[in-house]
């Protein structure tokens, strides 16, 4: 059985985690395998112009195995130091190819996202849920902390106080004070999950695709750098866009008041 499935619906990539037994844990090391290549893969393809991450099953992801934090199971060694670069060279390397990407992400939160579950639908760009979802930021529940980029995600999804909150009581919320505190953007039925996901990867694979990866990429960077900074690295962006065949193309489209056409040049 492969641990990631993966389906193209035009020019967009669906993965959907797959060990739905254990409701898609992302400590699994052939899954963070499986999830790193796809990602990687799909960023270096224009062809995809926006990817949509859900699980299969009952839940989206429970985070981390609890059999692999018994000593000698996966992440937690004997030896402190040995832990260390389990976390670094297992679970941590999710936030990093996640920040690296261009192409969007958006999140379909089918069920439970638990402590690194609801991180890794923080480090997607869009989030959407179920009216099935739910979210809690459990790691002092295990007591254990936020290991896999939490204390970063979290506080830039819904603000330091609202993170807080989450990350010291380790509650779990639904899917309505998930919209309520910025945490996802919309809350459907269930059954109407993937294809509101898909309605939103449209409207974004509509659009010039080095315009639209720039723009995620200009956005990524505004967060810890400063306007100055933020303003020529727009400016710099700006410069090469304006010429791209598909800024000719979109300012035609708009003239003529039709959709545009978009090549990737």
């Amino acid at each position: 059985m492969t641990v990631l499935k993966s389906q193209r619906v035009d020019q967009i990539l669906v993965l959907t985690l797959n060990l739905p037994a254990k409701r898609n844990p992302i400590t699994d090391p052939a899954l963070i395998d499986a999830l790193e290549n796809a990602l990687i893969a799909a960023d270096r393809d224009l062809g995809v112009r926006a990817i949509v991450i859900t699980g299969e099953g009952s839940g989206f992801s429970s985070g981390g195995d609890l059999d692999q934090m018994v000593v000698g199971k996966g992440l937690r060694d004997a030896l402190p130091a040995e832990t260390r670069r389990n976390y670094r060279n297992g679970i941590q390397r999710l936030p990093m190819v996640f920040d690296a990407l261009e192409v969007p992400v958006i999140a379909a939160v089918n069920g439970p996202a638990i402590g690194a579950g609801c991180d890794l639908a923080c480090m997607c760009d869009i989030r959407i849920a179920a009216d099935t979802a739910r979210f809690a930021e459990s790691f002092v529940r295990v007591g254990l902390i936020p290991g896999d980029g939490g204390a970063w995600l979290l506080p830039r999804v819904v603000g330091f106080a609202k993170a807080s909150e989450l990350a010291l009581t380790g509650e779990m919320i639904d899917a309505a004070q998930a919209l309520a505190c910025g945490l996802v953007t919309d809350v459907v039925p269930a059954a109407a999950l993937m294809d509101a996901a898909l309605k939103k990867a449209r409207l974004i694979a509509a659009n010039p695709p080095h315009a639209v990866r720039m723009t995620k990429r200009l956005l990524r960077h505004a967060q810890s750098i400063s306007l100055a900074a933020t303003l020529e690295m727009a400016a710099s962006m700006q410069a090469v866009i304006h010429e791209t065949r598909d800024h000719d193309e979109a300012l035609a489209a708009m003239k003529e008041k039709r959709p545009g056409s978009y090549a990737g040049r």
